[in-house]
């Protein structure tokens, strides 16, 4: 076991990217390399880029920065740009997607059911040509901006998969509830199909007391109606739409498993998604990129990221309850360090799932099992293999060596924040910022901040250009320069290494939807 421990911590304590050059053809899939691909690489679609160009963005040397050509590709004239990592895999294994979706009840249709050929969709690159954002003309559909975030981990399989296929689960699973969001004057139903209870929302409870009283709608009362419970919950409209899309994940993942045993679909990835919706954003979180809002020179976070750290209790808990899941080599306790063998019977500093401080305990043999979590900051590992542990695919994934499947710690649900646009009048510098942890590993939000609220102003606030360029800068800040020590950013700092991808989206288009 210490000779697979030490083996396994050398391979992938820097991260699970070794040997992933090749794997984006291969590995990853029940059948091995003789699997099809399931859509075959290539960077963003509204970067319109050709062939030879996202060869020759591959240079993990120059690392240069790819940008739009043409803002109009995106919705609000959002800024992107992009590098590729520098070195570490072939590919870069970050994805992006960017659409506007139309999502419209079935005709004729009592209850809705997902349905793909119901829910019109039109691609940010319609024949090629820039995208004009106008509402749905139907008066039945609504307009759905959607933005995404992909960073691949083993191969970009997995990531290449969710661009293409996310926003269609995210159409369909609106799909059911868009009838219902339309009307926001009416608590949603409990159950589809009913008739809209137009009950005062304070009339729908009683307190305890007066339910013991017998008061008016306590049960056995005279009033009580006869097909309803005693209190019924209030589930306001945006919490649908969070759920929308926590299904969605779901379903994202589940459609990874199912499909890795026909088509090669290496790694896994985090997502990082927004939506516009009847004048809210939504940000649905699953891994470690980050969205922040920078107002006024304000940060709002609009994400938290999910790592072996952050998630420590939740791993330690599952771990308590179903330890067959450590096969018998790892222990869910957490130590300051590696337990050694000569310590047996001494006490040590520990903590367990139902602890946010630390206690003294008596070290036994089961305490010298390589433990559940092991590393600090970016170098923790899950099983000392994963450093997230939230996102999509990763079904295959194993400690290193070994039989023992890591994807039962792994979640794809993931953390939605909701930002009402209509609250704020926004000013063309108030921007949402989406980004991979590459940005993040080397740039701190204020960092961000104050590199957005420098840059902005200096440009003409008319030019469709100036978030692409805002972009550009950040990529380029976090990228740094290449010297004899390698990338350096300021102050000497060393530069990030990893794949970086951002979007800089402007919020005064929102006044818009207000």
């Amino acid at each position: 076991m210490l000779t697979r421990v030490k083996s396994a911590v050398a391979n992938f304590m820097g991260g699970i990217m070794a040997g992933s050059s090749g794997s984006e053809h291969g590995g990853g899939g029940c059948g091995g390399s003789d699997l099809p691909l399931r859509f075959p690489y290539g960077r963003p679609e509204f970067l319109g880029l050709s062939q030879d160009e996202v060869e020759c963005s591959a240079d993990h040397i120059a690392r240069p920065i790819l940008i739009l050509k043409e803002t109009r590709r995106l919705p609000w004239a959002t800024g992107y740009a992009e590098v590729i990592n520098a070195g570490k895999s072939t590919h870069n294994e970050d994805q992006a997607s960017c659409e506007v979706l139309t999502v419209k009840k079935k005709a004729g249709a009592i209850t809705s059911t997902p349905n793909r050929n119901s829910a019109k969709r039109r691609s940010s690159l319609p024949n090629g040509e820039g995208l004009q954002l106008k509402e749905n003309s139907e008066s039945e559909g609504v307009s759905c901006h959607y933005w995404s975030l992909f960073d691949g981990h083993a191969g970009s399989g997995a990531a290449v998969v969710a661009s293409r296929l996310l926003q269609h689960h995210v159409t369909e699973q609106l799909q059911d509830i868009v009838e219902i969001l339309k009307n926001s004057a009416v608590l949603p139903p409990t159950c589809l199909g009913e008739e809209p209870d137009h009950t005062p929302a304070n009339s729908r409870t009683l307190t305890r007391a007066a339910s013991l009283r017998g008061g008016v709608g306590a049960p056995g009362s005279p009033s009580t109606p006869p097909t309803r419970f005693f209190t019924e919950k209030k589930i306001p409209h945006e919490c649908l739409v969070i759920g929308a899309l926590e299904s969605a994940f779901k379903e994202m993942d589940l459609q990874i498993e199912r499909e890795r045993s026909s088509y090669s679909i290496s790694g896994g990835c985090t997502a990082l998604i927004v939506i516009c919706l009847l004048g809210k954003l939504y940000v649905a979180n699953a891994g470690d990129s980050r969205a922040i809002i920078i107002r006024n020179g304000e940060i709002i976070p609009m994400s938290s990221e999910f790592t072996p750290e952050t998630e420590r209790q939740r791993l330690q808990y599952l771990a308590f309850m179903q330890p067959h899941l450590l096969g018998n080599e790892f222990t869910h306790l957490e130590f300051p360090r590696r337990v050694q063998r000569k310590e047996l019977g001494k006490k040590m500093l520990y903590r367990d799932f139902n602890m946010t401080g630390w206690a003294y305990k008596t070290i036994e043999d089961d305490d010298l099992k390589f433990p559940l979590i092991y590393g600090e900051g970016k170098k923790a590992r899950v099983m000392a293999t994963i450093g997230v542990t939230r996102g999509l695919g990763d079904h295959d994934l194993k400690v290193h060596d070994s039989n023992i499947y890591i994807k039962p710690f792994l979640s794809s649900a993931p953390e939605v924040r909701v930002y009402d646009l209509s609250r704020y009048e926004h000013g063309a510098d108030d921007v949402l910022i989406l980004a991979t942890d590459g940005l993040w590993d080397v740039l701190s939000n204020e960092e961000v901040a104050e590199a957005v609220t420098q840059f902005l102003p200096n440009c003409d606030p008319d030019d469709p250009h100036r978030y692409t360029l805002a972009a550009q800068d950040l990529v380029m800040r976090a990228r740094g320069v290449l010297k004899d020590r390698g990338w350096r950013i300021s102050n000497d700092r060393l530069g990030s290494g990893d794949d970086i991808s951002v979007y800089v989206i402007p919020l005064i288009h929102g006044n818009k939807l207000s």
